[in-house]
C-alpha cells in the first residue's frame, strides 16, 4: 500500500516564506527600528555639542547618578534573592512551592503603578510604618529608599526566572556527588552550583539591570518627582519633554536606548561565543 506523502510544516512555497519574512521585517522596522532611529536622530539633531551640553546639565547628571545608584543596589539584591529562590525551588520539595513561583511572577502581571501605590499605602503618612519610620528620621516615600524598593519589586523576577528552569533541568546530581566526596555546602555552591548556572545568572543580571534603569511607573508614584533628588533618567526624560526641552529629553532617552542595545549585543555575543557550553549547561550535563 502506497504511503501518502506528508508535507513538512516547513515545506511551504517560496512565496509564502518570503511573505512571512517580509511581514516580520516590516513589523520590526515599524515598531523597533524606526522608533530607535527617531530617538537618536532627535538627540543629535543639533549636533554633538548640544547633545553633551544637555547631558551635562545639573538635572541630567543628578538623574544619571540616581539611576546608577538604584541599579547598583537593586541588582545585587535581586541576584541574592534569585539564587536563593531558584535553589529552594529547584533543589527541595516543600509545600507551597507552586505558590512561591506564583509570587515570583507577580510583578510580571501587576502594573508597576499599582506596585508603587502599594508602597504608598505601606509607608505613607496615613500608614502605621510611615510615621514610625519618620520619627527615627527614615524617609521612604519621596526619597531614594522608596525608589530603590519600587525598583526591586518590579525587577526581582528576572534573575529567579532565568535560574529556576536551568537548575531544575540540572537536578541535584552534581551537588550530591560533591558532598559525597567531602565538600562542604559553601564549597559545593562556589565550585559546582555557581559555575553551572553562571550563564543563566548573567542573562538574568543583564535583563534585571536594563529594567532597573528603565523603570518608570512604580518609581514615578513613590519618588514624588523631586527635581535633582528623586528623578531617575525615565522621569527626567518626561520632565524635559513636558518643558519642551526636546534635545535634553531625547539625549537622556538615547542613553536608555543605548543600554537596551548594549544588553542585546552582550546577550547575543555570549550566545555566539559560548553556544556549545550554554547548550551543555542547559542539558544538565
Amino acid at each position: 500500500m502506497a504511503h501518502s506523502h506528508r508535507t513538512s510544516p516547513t515545506d511551504e512555497p517560496t512565496s509564502v516564506r518570503w511573505l512571512l519574512i517580509a511581514v516580520c521585517l516590516a513589523f520590526m522596522a515599524l515598531f523597533l527600528v524606526l522608533p530607535l532611529y527617531a530617538v537618536f536622530a532627535e538627540a543629535f539633531r543639533l549636533g554633538w555639542n548640544a547633545f553633551w551640553t544637555a547631558l551635562g546639565t545639573k538635572d541630567a547628571q543628578s538623574a544619571i547618578r540616581l539611576t546608577l545608584l538604584v541599579a547598583a543596589i537593586a541588582v545585587p539584591l535581586n541576584i541574592v534573592f534569585g539564587i536563593c529562590a531558584s535553589w529552594a525551588i529547584a533543589k527541595f520539595e516543600f509545600k507551597g512551592k507552586a505558590f512561591l513561583i506564583t509570587l515570583i511572577d507577580l510583578p510580571f502581571s501587576v502594573s508597576p503603578v499599582i506596585s508603587g501605590l502599594v508602597y504608598v499605602l505601606l509607608f505613607g503618612s496615613g500608614s502605621l510604618l510611615g510615621p514610625w519610620l519618620k520619627s527615627y528620621g527614615i524617609e521612604i516615600l519621596f526619597a531614594v529608599p522608596g525608589t530603590v524598593l519600587a525598583t526591586i519589586f518590579v525587577t526581582f523576577p528576572f534573575v529567579a526566572r532565568e535560574l529556576i528552569p536551568l537548575m531544575q533541568d540540572q537536578g541535584t546530581g552534581d551537588e550530591e556527588a560533591a558532598l559525597s566526596l567531602g565538600a562542604s555546602g559553601w564549597q559545593t555552591f562556589w565550585r559546582v552550583t555557581l559555575p553551572n548556572i553562571k550563564w543563566g545568572l548573567l542573562y538574568g543580571v543583564l535583563l534585571c539591570n536594563a529594567r532597573a534603569m528603565g523603570e518608570f511607573g512604580a518609581v514615578a508614584v513613590v519618588s514624588g518627582k523631586i527635581r535633582g533628588e528623586t528623578t531617575t533618567i525615565p522621569l527626567q526624560v518626561e520632565m524635559f519633554y513636558n518643558e519642551y526641552n526636546a534635545t535634553a529629553a531625547f539625549a537622556l532617552a538615547s542613553l536608555l536606548a543605548l543600554l537596551a542595545l548594549v544588553t542585546l549585543v552582550l546577550k547575543t555575543a555570549l550566545e555566539w561565543r559560548y553556544g556549545d557550553e550554554l547548550a551543555a549547561t542547559g542539558r544538565g550535563h
